[in-house]
């Protein structure tokens, strides 16, 4: 970083929940400064204002409180389309000096410092998201589990079981070249909602420029996920995040790249694994997660609800073969590590 690079806040009075590159800038830097932005969780806060009656019985009562502390105000009204369902809260845009179509912007991943708690959601209703909503009773709903994230850089699940923090942002992009306002749930070439979860501190993303000064969202933060997502949601927390964004001219990626940043995120120790094969590839990973779930509630005596949560923040989801025609296999790997 040069002497003249500069350190920016942005923060969570500049939140939109869609991508547009008609959004007006809420900082506009120079490249090679830093940027660090105070981010919502997913909920957009919905979990602290309503956590007690959200909250399954017997979650820690002082964990309850300082989630309750932590409620953000409900935004009444909303600069978006009517028929635009809400998306991730988003901290920006950042505008770039000198970013045009077909530069690449370089977002250099500094520190992501996650809240003192998070949350995880698996839902019962097939229409939600998730890999295997079926495996919770119709009658549950949705099951809500709270982490208490002040456990010395672990997630505590309970007692006996607790997960590395990793924290990263699972929205990260700028705006798309197409007007308009656009759902910051699918990904794209702007990259977005990625959930690439090894974009932790120390990596770097490389976003292709779309529009003139790029236009920068930060959200989602996760402080740990499995490769998958599984339940539609990993540990799901506020957090503050602070990015370096730089700039090379053309050679915009075709897509977005990253490069990690090398230090080993699979936790060491053995491995439960279970594989699933079949001419789909969603029904193969189906199958290799509910093999788990099941291994899950049989030896560590977890209701499904809770095996499903657990599994969406620590177990990944892997490609093992595409090519043995016609059957698929993806292997659920669970780390044993977690459980003390």
């Amino acid at each position: 970083m040069g002497s003249s690079a500069r350190i920016h806040r942005l923060g969570r009075g500049n939140i939109h929940t869609y991508w547009s590159n008609a959004l007006r800038p809420g900082l506009t830097v120079a490249p090679g400064d830093t940027v660090i932005f105070e981010t919502l969780d997913s909920s957009y806060g919905r979990v602290a204002r309503d956590i007690r009656e959200l909250a399954p019985p017997g979650v820690d009562q002082g964990l309850l409180a300082l989630v309750a502390a932590d409620a953000y105000p409900e935004q009444s009204t909303m600069d978006r389309e009517v028929e635009l369902p809400r998306g991730h809260p988003l901290t920006g845009p950042v505008a770039v000096t000198g970013a045009e179509p077909g530069d690449t912007l370089v977002v250099s991943v500094v520190r992501v410092e996650p809240a003192a708690w998070g949350f995880t959601i698996a839902h019962a209703d097939p229409d939600r998201p998730g890999l295997l909503n079926d495996c919770l009773p119709e009658h549950s709903g949705s099951y809500l589990h709270v982490w208490d994230l002040r456990g010395d850089g672990a997630a505590i699940f309970k007692p006996g079981i607790r997960i590395p923090l990793a924290p990263f942002c699972g929205v990260l992009g700028v705006a798309p070249a197409e007007p308009g306002q656009h759902s910051t749930v699918p990904p794209g070439r702007h990259g977005g909602n990625l959930d690439l979860r090894h974009l932790t501190a120390g990596s770097t993303l490389h976003l292709p420029v779309l529009v003139a000064g790029a236009l920068l969202s930060v959200g989602d933060v996760h402080a740990a996920q499995g490769d998958g997502e599984v339940s539609g949601t990993g540990i799901e927390t506020a957090a503050t995040v602070t990015l370096r964004l730089d700039l090379i001219s053309g050679s915009a990626p075709e897509h977005p790249r990253m490069l990690t940043s090398g230090e080993p995120l699979s936790l060491p120790g053995p491995y439960h694994v279970t594989a699933g094969t079949g001419t789909d590839l969603r029904q193969a990973a189906r199958t290799a997660l509910r093999g788990t779930i099941g291994y899950l509630t049989a030896q560590h005596r977890l209701t499904p609800a809770e095996a499903y949560v657990l599994a969406s923040a620590c177990v990944d989801l892997k490609i093992s073969q595409l090519v043995n025609m016609p059957s698929y296999t993806v292997a659920a790997y669970l780390p044993l590590g977690v459980f003390e």
